[in-house]
């Protein structure tokens, strides 16, 4: 630990470079799939908005507890069904996987295909469980 402070004060201009790098990598990515929401974020977009919740998780887990009224498109085969979700471009779309954490690459796929109101349930389903939010079963 002793030498990582000699090196950061021996080389300030890179070091500080390289936190500039790491933070615009970390903005990018984070506005590329999307916004993050909260759980409540996301219940007052359902009612104030009419968002879709878009969920990418497999379908046994799906049907295993989801949003009410969640569509369940498997990430995996997301890109091939697109046209299912083209009716839906003008409303705001929420996308929710288990944790939160593949939902930013759906959410790139969704803004590169034209749509523009597209967020990320942060912490996935496993905060809205946490929080003790009604879940649908099959």
């Amino acid at each position: 630990m002793e030498r990582l402070f000699e090196f950061v004060a021996n080389h300030p201009f890179l070091v500080g470079t390289f936190a500039v790098l790491l933070a615009l990598f970390i903005r990018n990515e984070t506005r590329r799939g999307g916004r993050t929401v909260t759980a409540q974020q996301l219940v007052d977009m359902v009612n104030r908005e009419n968002a879709l919740v878009l969920d990418v998780r497999d379908r046994k887990e799906f049907q295993a507890g989801h949003i009410v009224e969640a569509v369940n498109i498997p990430q995996a085969s997301l890109d091939s069904r697109l046209d299912e979700l083209k009716k839906h471009k003008d409303r705001p779309v929420v996308v929710v996987c288990r944790l939160g954490q593949s939902a930013g690459a759906a959410g790139t796929l969704l803004r590169k295909s034209g749509f523009e109101q597209v967020s990320r349930l942060s912490g996935g389903m496993t905060e809205w469980r946490n929080q003790n939010l009604p879940v649908v079963k099959g």
